[in-house]
């Protein structure tokens, strides 16, 4: 949510609140990466968090790689397309926010009695 908010803080010059918010986002990185491998157990079981959780630092890699780059990409195109400099992340940072709002399909859980025959 606050990253949806943040580009209202600033259209409307809010300095502190963009400042307080990013401090608060930032503030929760350490606290969900050291959390994944239980997440991951307790939505996959604990039989296969070694494997998942290998794909998905492997992915985190790749998105660090070509995140910041799909950024760029975006910005340019809407500051060639008329935007403004300071208005350019504002797509930006909405499509993060559908990226971050998304659930794990029910699809990829396991049921009750494939856990027990993967433990």
């Amino acid at each position: 949510m606050l990253y949806y908010l943040v580009p209202g803080f600033v259209a409307s010059g809010q300095i502190a609140l963009f400042v307080l918010a990013y401090c608060v986002i930032l503030s929760m990185y350490g606290g969900g990466f050291s959390t994944v491998p239980a997440y991951l157990a307790d939505m996959f079981g604990t039989a296969f968090v070694g494997g998942i959780h290998g794909r998905l630092l492997t992915a985190w890699a790749a998105a660090g790689v070509a995140g910041p780059v799909l950024v760029n990409y975006i910005r340019a195109y809407e500051v060639a397309h008329g935007v403004a400099k300071a208005d350019a992340y504002t797509m930006t940072i909405h499509i993060m926010v559908v990226l971050l709002v998304k659930r794990v399909d029910d699809k990829h859980h396991m049921t009750d009695a494939q856990l027990a025959k993967g433990a």
